[in-house]
C-alpha cells in the first residue's frame, strides 16, 4: 500500500529538502503551505514552484491570519534585523520568531493527515545554525508527537503518528549537500525574511546570511537571486 505523508512546505530551503527526503523514503507527498499574514508573498510563490517541480500529489495553501496578533518582524511592523554576526544571532529568541507558528502549522497538518489516512508528517525544523526558535527543538517535536497520539481519533485507535524532523540536527551546509544529492533545485526556494516586491533576497537578514554561509561551506554555488543593491556576489 502506498504511504502518504503531509509535508509542511514553506517555500524555503529546508522545507524543499524535507519534501525530497519524504519522496526518497517512499512517501506520496501532500504539501501544505500557509498564507498566514506574512509580510511578503515570495515564499508562497516559491512553495508553488517547489510543489510543481517535486510532483507532489496535492498542494494546499491555507489562509490564516497571524498578523491579527502580530508580535513578530514577519507579521508586524517590526524591523527585520540585518547584518548580525553569529554571536548576535545566537543571543536569545529573535524578533523573527512568530508566536506559536509551528504549533499551529503542525495542528493543521495533523488534521489533513487524519483525513488522508496518513500517519506521517514532515517538517523542516532545524535546531542548529543559531536560529533560536523554541519550536524548532527536538524536545518540542517529541512533545507534539506525544500530543498528536493523544488528541486524534487515529492515535486513540492505535495509529502510530510520527512527526519527522530529519534536518533538526544538521547544519545548513549538510542540508544543502543532502538536498543537492536528492536533486533539489534551490533556485526555486526563498529563505529571505525581507525580499523585495519581485522576490529577490536582501542578503542581509539572518536567514540570508545563514543560507549564503551554508552554500559556501558546502562548496556549492548559491543560486539565490539577490537584490541588485545587496552587495551579494
Amino acid at each position: 500500500m502506498t504511504k502518504r505523508a503531509v509535508v509542511l512546505l514553506s517555500g524555503g530551503l529546508d522545507s524543499a529538502t524535507v519534501a525530497a527526503i519524504a519522496q526518497r523514503d517512499g512517501f506520496d507527498t501532500y504539501a501544505l503551505s500557509f498564507d498566514y499574514g506574512q509580510r511578503h508573498s515570495a515564499e508562497l510563490d516559491a512553495a508553488r514552484a517547489v510543489a510543481v517541480v517535486r510532483g507532489v500529489q496535492d498542494h494546499k495553501i491555507v489562509p490564516i491570519d497571524l498578523r491579527a496578533f502580530g508580535g513578530s518582524a514577519l507579521t508586524d511592523d517590526i524591523a527585520v534585523p540585518k547584518d548580525r554576526d553569529v554571536v548576535e544571532m545566537s543571543d536569545g529568541i529573535p524578533v523573527t520568531y512568530v508566536p506559536a507558528r509551528n504549533t499551529i502549522f503542525l495542528s493543521f497538518a495533523l488534521a489533513w493527515a487524519e483525513v488522508l489516512g496518513s500517519s506521517d508528517i514532515f517538517i523542516g525544523v532545524n535546531a542548529l545554525d543559531y536560529s533560536g526558535y523554541p519550536d524548532c527543538r527536538p524536545e518540542y517535536i517529541d512533545a507534539f508527537q506525544t500530543m498528536a497520539r493523544l488528541a486524534t481519533k487515529a492515535g486513540v485507535e492505535g495509529a502510530t503518528l510520527r512527526i519527522h524532523a530529519p534536518l533538526v540536527a544538521l547544519t545548513k551546509a549538510e542540508i544543502i549537500s543532502l538536498g543537492t544529492v536528492l536533486g533539489v533545485d534551490y533556485a526555486h526556494t526563498v529563505s529571505c525574511y525581507d525580499p523585495n516586491a519581485s522576490g529577490a533576497a536582501c542578503a542581509h537578514c539572518d536567514s540570508c546570511l545563514l543560507r549564503r554561509r551554508g552554500f559556501a561551506e558546502a562548496g556549492l554555488a548559491d543560486p539565490t537571486r539577490y537584490q541588485a543593491t545587496s552587495g551579494a556576489a
